[in-house]
């Protein structure tokens, strides 16, 4: 099986020549059925070239289960049932902003420069986290350290992302706003009440640019 081509506005990162074919492999044998399917494991980043990148929100691996992984981090396909932790951060972007979503496809955030990154791009069906220390890493340093060459708003939730992203954040001028994970074990403990969405929109509007239109 052919690997899938990186999005061209990436492909200059190393990670792409350097690591990218072994893991290739290294999936193409994986014996157990895993997802999102091969032409949309770089979705996030052919949706947000990084010169369109404004934001960033950082998560773990795509969902676990069968056909609800769409590339992009807690996003699912606008006719699936909303996970329990996009519920409850669709719960904060009302109570944040009062506007509320019709559907879990997040890939109109996505082209306003949302970056929906997972730490790892494939997951196992049906195991979660189940492709953590396959590789992908490499990467997700390498795009994290390519936005954070300009101010960028960073909205980090739980400490996994939070960990993964500090050692790219030295640069002066971003936005970041850590928080408990959205998921029903955390999100009552420091994910409610937080209001990110309206505080990126606000350093948005100082810095001259359009606001994100969450809803």
């Amino acid at each position: 099986m052919t690997p899938p081509e990186p999005p061209p506005a990436w492909a200059d990162l190393p990670f792409f020549a350097s690591r990218w074919p072994a893991l290739w492999e290294r999936l193409a044998a994986e014996p157990r059925p895993w997802q999102p399917g091969p032409g949309a494991i770089f979705r996030a980043l052919a949706l947000t070239p990084p010169e369109a990148v404004r934001v960033v929100i950082l998560g773990q691996d795509p969902y676990p289960t069968p056909g609800v992984a769409t590339g992009l981090a807690f996003s699912v396909p606008a006719d699936a049932p909303l996970p329990r932790s996009l519920a409850n951060v669709f719960r904060e972007l009302r109570e944040d902003t009062g506007l509320m979503r019709a559907s879990g496809d997040l890939s109109d955030w996505a082209r306003q420069g949302v970056l929906l990154l997972n730490a790892a791009l494939t997951v196992p069906v049906g195991e979660a986290d189940g492709h953590r220390r396959l590789g992908w890493q490499p990467l997700t340093d390498q795009v994290l350290a390519r936005v954070a060459g300009r101010p960028t708003a960073f909205l980090l939730w739980g400490r996994p992302a939070q960990r993964l992203a500090a050692p790219h954040l030295g640069g002066a001028g971003h936005l970041v706003l850590p928080a408990a994970h959205p998921s029903p074990l955390s999100a009552a403990r420091g994910f409610f009440g937080t209001r990110p969405f309206s505080a990126v929109n606000r350093w948005l509007a100082a810095r001259g640019e359009a606001p994100i239109r969450w809803a």
